[in-house]
């Protein structure tokens, strides 16, 4: 254990020539600098902030929804049926034409009945519209509050100002209680998000999910264990600016206040290509890539470093295109989030939504699956982003 201890924490891979652990250490002066250990404090905070997030669904989001007229009941139940039953558990949840003339004949069934309650049986498990109010009002919570608190602490710092500031005299660079907060709850609160992925809504892109949330966890633990943190707030308050806009939209889409839920979706898509578009590339990655190599030179963990948010560009473009050509339609449509065709799969998520009950309507949402298949993009966003429907958290 202490061979694979000291190769994974080999000090040619994560710090700058002749700069070691023990530089690192706590001086006299009381300085304190990013430890790995600190990370561990994440773990216990993320239970809290977790516990939190019930007492608000209960007892803050809930009123708020009921007041708003939201009602707390879910999709029409199928009848009961032991055989499609049995099927359905077992086998599939949507039979084939081979399948359902089997079945059509063993229970004299019209095939078409048949199919109608294979659909409110796969709506039956499906979350009504106040649970899914109750977890955007949460997350629209946190993510103002972290961007505010981001935004605010950020003011006050040199590196916001001059981005050169990232890299003046590092690695000795102090962590402040400042810093140590902003990074810390942010981590707890992605741990928090891989809890509750269990006993939240259950989508389709859970696994996607999860590993999303694990890397962004893995690249903001990264970032503090080899004291790129400054940098590091700056890339994570970037990332926040549009995540509580898109929370904003789908609680006003579950409300049903649809003018509002167009304004916020067509102003998060403004932030959305704004921040990663082109304050990302300028500001970020000009500092990691340029003014970084300038001032100390390239090293393995910066090599790592700067991939990754080479990488996370790449997304950026790819998840930018997607919401301008979901907007566009919307806009030639003339309307945002109605319509038989809904153009906006990303508000209506069609992860966790109720399925139609007629044909017309089937082929809707047959119509909008195929939009939101497209849209799918594996991982919502570094810091989490990119956060919401399969192709945006954030």
């Amino acid at each position: 254990m202490s061979a694979l201890a000291a190769w994974f924490w080999n000090e040619r891979f994560w710090l700058p020539q002749n700069v070691t652990w023990a530089d690192l250490a706590d001086s006299e002066s009381g300085e304190q600098y990013p430890r790995a250990g600190h990370i561990l404090s994440a773990f216990p905070i993320a239970l809290g902030i977790f516990a939190v997030r019930l007492l608000f669904e209960r007892f803050i989001a809930k009123p708020c929804a009921l007041q708003m007229g939201i009602q707390d009941f879910g999709p029409r139940r199928a009848q009961p049926n032991a055989i499609l039953e049995k099927v359905f558990m077992s086998i599939t949840k949507c039979p084939d034409g081979k399948r359902l003339e089997g079945l059509s004949k063993q229970l004299d069934w019209d095939a078409r009945k048949i199919q109608r309650w294979f659909r409110h049986r796969r709506n039956q498990d499906k979350p009504s519209t106040l649970t899914k109010f109750c977890e955007s009002m949460w997350r629209f919570t946190f993510y103002l509050y972290i961007f505010s608190y981001g935004v605010r602490f950020l003011w006050s710092t040199p590196w916001f100002w001059d981005t050169r500031q990232c890299w003046y005299n590092y690695p000795y660079q102090p962590l402040t209680s400042g810093v140590y907060y902003y990074y810390i709850t942010e981590l707890a609160f992605y741990w928090s998000l891989m809890f509750s992925q269990f006993t939240d809504i259950k989508r389709k892109d859970f696994l996607i999910m999860f590993i999303h949330h694990l890397a962004t966890v893995g690249l903001m633990s990264f970032s503090y264990v080899n004291n790129m943190v400054r940098v590091g707030t700056l890339v994570m308050c970037l990332h926040d600016a549009s995540d509580f806009l898109l929370e904003a939209a789908k609680l006003t889409n579950y409300a049903k206040y649809q003018r509002l839920c167009d304004a916020f979706f067509m102003f998060f898509a403004m932030v959305f290509v704004t921040t990663r578009l082109v304050i990302y590339p300028l500001w970020i990655l000009n500092t990691t890539l340029l003014e970084s190599w300038e001032l100390i030179g390239p090293y393995p963990s910066w090599w790592l470093f700067n991939g990754l948010l080479l990488v996370l560009q790449v997304l950026h473009v790819i998840w930018s295109y997607l919401i301008i050509r979901i907007a566009y339609k919307a806009i030639m449509r003339g309307k945002v989030g109605t319509g038989k065709y809904h153009p906006l799969p990303v508000l209506k998520d069609d992860r966790s939504d109720v399925e139609s009950s007629s044909e017309d309507e089937d082929a809707a949402l047959n119509g909008t699956k195929a939009i939101h298949n497209m849209s799918s993009n594996g991982a919502n966003r570094v810091n989490g982003h990119a956060a919401s429907g399969q192709w945006v958290e954030e």
